[in-house]
Parts: C-alpha cells; structure tokens; sequence
C-alpha cells in the first residue's frame, strides 16, 4: 500500500517549509522511522522521516525548494504498485487532509495556543529530530551579457563641428562617468543631440559593458560581474519579517530608559572568576538572573497578550536573542528565577551554540515568558528592541562603559550601562515598567541579592 510523504510542521510555528537536502533516492528501500529529507522549518534543520516502509517511488519536491505544510512530496510504495494517480493528482496541490500523518501532540497544543505560549518545556523524547548540515543557499544573480545577447551598438550620432559628436554638456559628463563611448550612443534630441535620456538608455541596454568599463581618472577599477545578486528568503527570514511586522504595527509600544551602576557587578564577577572556572560568567548571564528574578517580583510583566485575555505566568522562563548566520532565534532558558548563575551561564552557552549550528529543537525556542536582547558586544550602548509577540516586554542590553559620574559629591569613573525596555501598553503601564525598571536597578547594584 502507498504512502503518502507530505510536508509536516516539524515546528509549532511553521507553515511551510524548504527541503534542504533528500537522503535518499528514487528506487531506495526506506523503512518507517528512517531519515528521508533535511528540512529547513522558520526555526531550525530538522528531519522528515518515512511513515510508512517501501521504495521511494517518487520524489516530488526538488531540494531547495519549498512547500506548504500538508503538501505531497514524495511517494513510498511496493516496487509494483501503479502510483500514477497519486502523482497525476499532486500538481503541486496540499495533499488531503487524512492523507497527513498527524503532527505530535506537543506541536497541536502549540498551535491551539498563541506561538510560544506554553510555559511547560517538553523532553528530548519529543522532538522530530536534529539537524545534520547546514542549508544550502540558492542564490540568484543576473549573468553577464554574452555577445549575441548584447544589443547591437547603435548607429553613430550625427556629428558637427568638425566630425565632433553633437551632444548635451550633461550628457558628455554621464558618459564619462560610465566610460561610454558617445560614437556608440544614438541621440533623439534636436538635431541628433545626444542628450541625457539617451545615456541612461544606452547604460540600461548593456549594463555588462559598463560594470567593465574602466572609469576615467578613478583610482580604483570598477568591479566585474553583476551589480547585484537576489538571494531567496529563508525560511527563518521570512518568519522573523512576518512576526515583527505583526508586533511593531498593531503593539502600542513605549520604551524606558535607565542607566545602572555596573562597578559592584564588575567586582563580583572578577571575585567568582578567581575561584575556578565553573564559577565563570559573563555580565550577560547576570543581567539574565536579575531580570528572571525581577520578573518573579513583577509578575504583570511575565505575561502574554492573547487577544481576548491576558496569560500571567507563574514560572519565568527568558527568551535569549542569538544571531544566527541568517537571521535570529530566541532559545529559552526554562525557570531562570530559579537557578543559581553558574547553571544559567553553562545553558545560556550551549544553546548558543546549538543555535548557531541550527541544532535547536523545537522545544528548546518556544515557550519563553520574556525577552532579553544584548548588543553591548557589538560595541551598542543603547538601543530598542521589537517586542516578540504575545510577550509584553523585551530589554534590550547596551555596552558596558567607563564613564564619570558624581558619587557622594566626587568626581569618578564607573562602570555604566544603558537598558531600554520596550512594553506592551496593552499590558503594561508606564507606572509598572518603572517599577519593574527599579527593582532591576536593585538587584544589579546589589548583585550579592542575585547568589544563593
């Protein structure tokens, strides 16, 4: 009996998704559970495995391209079974509802929920897989103009003055820019004039000769090739524009801006550092543990906007910004109140790492309550983040800085740094991110309150 192999939402957000890679082949044995396809979902690589045992018969979806959830894809069946109407009826249609394996229980509930709602993080045992190489990108440019596609060089302009090439002041200055050749170039002003519409004409027609023509008196040469390539969206991209044009559009955000005192922090994480390297953690790590642990004080900040209510949560789990190759991904560190430094700079570590090898399971980026984003690395000293719906609030993390200040009435250097929260005014008022703003103040001037 055939099996249908069908686009599945390999993540609770995902609606279509680009096959990366086949692993197996037309006329291979494949049997159920084994590894078909590497997909690229909006998150991460993941794989499609068979559902069903057999020969793949035939694969429908070339690699790099990609297909809404639900469409069919390739065909397993007996060597000998007729597959011509399973085929014959794809046509680049979604597949039949009955015809889809059902998704995981885990990624229904996901999706009857609002994306990233679930504050209970799932095991290991459930995700769909990993991922095992990176995509492949297909990158689209325009090729050289070949000889016989160049347009044939126009008849020369009428000519005065002694054979000189009639033409506008603009025009001679253009070309000369371009390095055309105004002997090539046919005029349509008065008289056969070359003017300035016919430069741009002439350029547009053979744009190839021009990127390789040299231009007079430049110091440089002008590059090669074309002047541009096209490079289809990701699906990662196409997920990250279509939720943050969901937020920074209907959200009413405003934005607080405080500046805290880093020096006792600086001191206490050199102090740790001196005693081993299992006690190593960056300033980001300990912005992470007060903000989860402000967020256990502010719990009308830990929450999400679900349209018809609002979700407060009991447990804090904080989204971490990481950027990835093409794009940005937020993977979660579940119950961060709760967890002593160490333990959040050790997993703050390794799900960077996953993330930038696109090794994340689904699990591991969804269910945040909170978002925390840090460009201080990047030599950023402040900046607003965008709000990752149905959470309220982000905070965006500037650099560390030497700067001088007025303490009990000197002059000094301190250690500063700038945070801007952004918040949902649906959610939180002006008066409640303050507050929450003060008690993170607290504890990072008093960061011996962060260690337990």
């Amino acid at each position: 009996m055939a099996t249908k192999v069908v686009m599945e939402a390999l993540s609770p957000t995902m609606e279509e998704g680009r096959l990366v890679k086949w692993l197996k082949n037309e006329g291979d044995q494949v049997k159920n559970g084994e590894t078909l396809a590497e997909v690229e979902t909006d998150k991460a690589i993941m794989e499609l495995v068979a559902r069903g045992e057999g020969v793949l018969r035939k694969r429908l979806l070339p690699e790099n391209e990609a297909a809404p959830v639900g469409q069919l894809i390739a065909v397993i069946a007996p060597p000998d079974e007729n597959i011509d109407a399973l085929i014959s009826g794809a046509g680049g249609a979604s597949a039949a509802p009955s015809a889809a394996p059902p998704p995981p229980a885990d990624v229904v509930a996901k999706a009857n929920e609002t994306a990233g709602a679930s504050p209970v993080p799932r095991t290991g045992a459930q995700a769909q897989g990993e991922t095992s190489t990176p995509p492949q990108e297909k990158v689209t440019s325009t090729p050289p103009a070949t000889p016989a596609s160049r347009p044939a060089a126009a008849a020369p302009a009428p000519s005065g003055n002694g054979g000189r090439t009639r033409s506008s002041p603009l025009a001679r200055r253009m070309a000369s820019e371009r390095g055309l050749d105004l002997q090539a170039v046919q005029g349509s002003g008065p008289g056969g004039r070359i003017i300035k519409r016919d430069i741009e004409a002439a350029v547009a027609a053979a744009p190839s000769a021009q990127q390789a023509a040299p231009v007079p008196g430049s110091l440089f040469p002008v590059p090669e090739g074309p002047d541009f390539r096209d490079a289809p969206l990701t699906q990662i991209r196409k997920t990250i524009a279509r939720r943050l044009s969901e937020s920074i559009g209907p959200i009413p955000t405003f934005y607080l801006t405080a500046e805290f005192d880093m020096e006792r922090v600086a001191e206490m994480r050199t102090a740790m550092a001196a005693m081993g390297d299992e006690y190593k953690v960056s300033f980001n790590d300990i912005v992470l543990k007060a903000v989860a642990t402000a967020l256990s004080q502010h719990p009308e900040v830990n929450a999400h906007w679900l349209g018809d209510k609002i979700r407060y949560f009991n447990r804090v789990h904080i989204g971490m910004a990481v950027a990835i190759e093409d794009g940005l991904i937020t993977p979660v560190i579940f119950d961060a109140d709760r967890k002593r430094m160490s333990e959040i700079s050790r997993e703050a570590r390794e799900l960077a790492k996953r993330a930038r090898e696109r090794k994340l399971k689904p699990e591991e980026y969804t269910g945040s309550t909170f978002s925390v984003s840090n460009l201080g690395m990047f030599g950023i000293d402040q900046f607003t983040a965008i709000i990752n719906p149905p959470e309220v609030g982000i905070l965006a993390v500037g650099a560390l800085e030497e700067k001088p200040v007025v303490v009990d009435g000197q002059l000094t250097q301190r250690k500063r740094m700038r945070v801007t929260m952004s918040c949902d005014h649906r959610v939180v008022d002006g008066a409640l991110g303050a507050r929450f703003l003060q008690t993170l103040r607290r504890l990072i001037e008093n960061p011996l309150m962060l260690v337990y």
